[in-house]
């Protein structure tokens, strides 16, 4: 009866514990865009954190005068990029809009010249298509598609405020935060838990500046590349395709879309040109930019920045493919947080030559990884228990 009693004490436990995850994890796919904007908030943050220090290091005044500070200057470059290239964009539009129609014309012309006849129907219906989509008046919001364009710009605001707003609050309120987190870890595992929690917000800053970099050097790329072309508003469609390259896998192919439509309204010999650049452009910065850039910047390997946007995309769709990098980054913190470090590894007795050449360069004996390590005492076991994390400076 006794072992029973422990057998059905431990269902029930199994049981709850269950529950509890299963409740924890309905809670928060309900809580999802709640949760994706906290993270955008947590991540913009960290990458504001070193401008704020360095604003509080060479000018007297506080952390929220500094956080504001970086929203004006921000606010100011917004409004000169509209005042800048806003008027230019509206005329390219209704200059592209206008070359459409005939464009549209000749292309029916060459699919009706083409053969076998099934080919010809083909490209005519793909190229009806995208009349039907890219005429003046499926172009230009009516009625109920006016009220809903209303509603998606009003909302992408709200979620704008709120970040900002997340933002100021976290960089402000970092360090109180942070004590109250850490006050629930045990006391001789709270410098490790702030060393983990402060490695993951640095790694996610990195993040955030090499997105700009890559931003950057894909639309100051993609600009030159169009203007040695000669397209049409080279230095507009640079900056789509550099908004359009924090997407990953098919960003640059979405930025190359107006580009393409552009282009074809002069002519379609550099619509192709347009096109087989675009297409290049975009081989260098998947397989090439962006692993040398997050290796430098993040400090994860190649092959995992490839994996884990491979793997969002496929659970996350855009959003996973958005974030994958960053998450992945923290989560290998946090991984580094759980390993042994006071525990050498054994080299592998098959490693290259390089690995040991590696381990002479940092004055390292392979006989230092293959012994094993000396137990603490009990002083030193009473030491770590006694460490108190210290308080943070901020």
């Amino acid at each position: 009866m006794i072992g029973l009693a422990a057998w059905i004490g431990r269902g029930a436990a199994l049981a709850v514990g269950v529950a509890l995850v299963v409740g924890v994890l309905a809670f928060a796919w309900a809580a999802g865009p709640v949760l994706v904007l906290m993270f955008v908030a947590v991540i913009l943050a960290s990458g504001l954190q070193p401008i704020i220090s360095w604003l509080r290091g060479h000018l007297p005044i506080g952390r929220g005068a500094a956080i504001l500070l970086v929203y004006g200057v921000f606010l100011l470059s917004v409004i000169g990029i509209v005042v800048v290239i806003l008027p230019s964009a509206i005329a390219q539009f209704q200059t592209t809009l206008e070359s459409l129609p005939p464009l549209f014309e000749s292309a029916r012309q060459w699919a009706g010249d083409l053969r076998p006849a099934a080919l010809t129907r083909s490209l005519t219906a793909v190229i009806d298509a995208a009349a039907r989509v890219f005429r003046p008046a499926a172009l230009v919001p009516e009625g109920e598609e006016f009220v809903g364009v209303g509603v998606t710009v009003a909302g992408a605001i709200v979620s704008i405020v709120t970040v900002l707003t997340v933002v100021y609050f976290w960089l402000t309120e970092h360090a109180r935060l942070q004590r109250y987190v850490l006050a629930f870890v045990p006391q001789h595992r709270r410098t490790r838990a702030r060393d983990i929690w402060n490695q993951a917000e640095t790694r996610l800053g990195m993040w955030v500046r090499g997105q700009l970099i890559l931003m950057a050097a894909t639309g100051l790329a993609i600009a030159v590349a169009y203007g040695l072309l000669g397209v049409p508003a080279a230095l507009l469609l640079g900056l789509i395709a550099a908004l359009a390259a924090a997407v990953p896998i098919v960003g640059p192919l979405l930025g190359a879309i107006p580009a393409v439509i552009v282009a074809a309204t002069v002519s379609p010999e550099l619509a192709l040109a347009v096109a087989g650049v675009t297409l290049v452009l975009q081989f260098l910065q998947g397989n090439v930019l962006v692993p040398i850039v997050m290796r430098n910047t993040v400090g994860i390997s190649p092959f995992l920045v490839i994996l884990s946007v491979l793997v969002g995309a496929t659970v996350g769709g855009f959003v996973g493919a958005l974030f994958a990098v960053p998450i992945a980054a923290t989560a290998e913190i946090l991984l580094e947080g759980l390993q042994a470090r006071d525990v050498p590894i054994a080299q592998d007795p098959t490693a290259s030559s390089e690995g040991e050449e590696s381990l002479r360069g940092t004055g390292e004996s392979k006989d230092a990884y293959n012994s094993p390590a000396e137990p603490d005492g009990p002083r030193q076991r009473r030491g770590r228990r006694s460490v108190k994390a210290a308080p943070d400076p901020d």
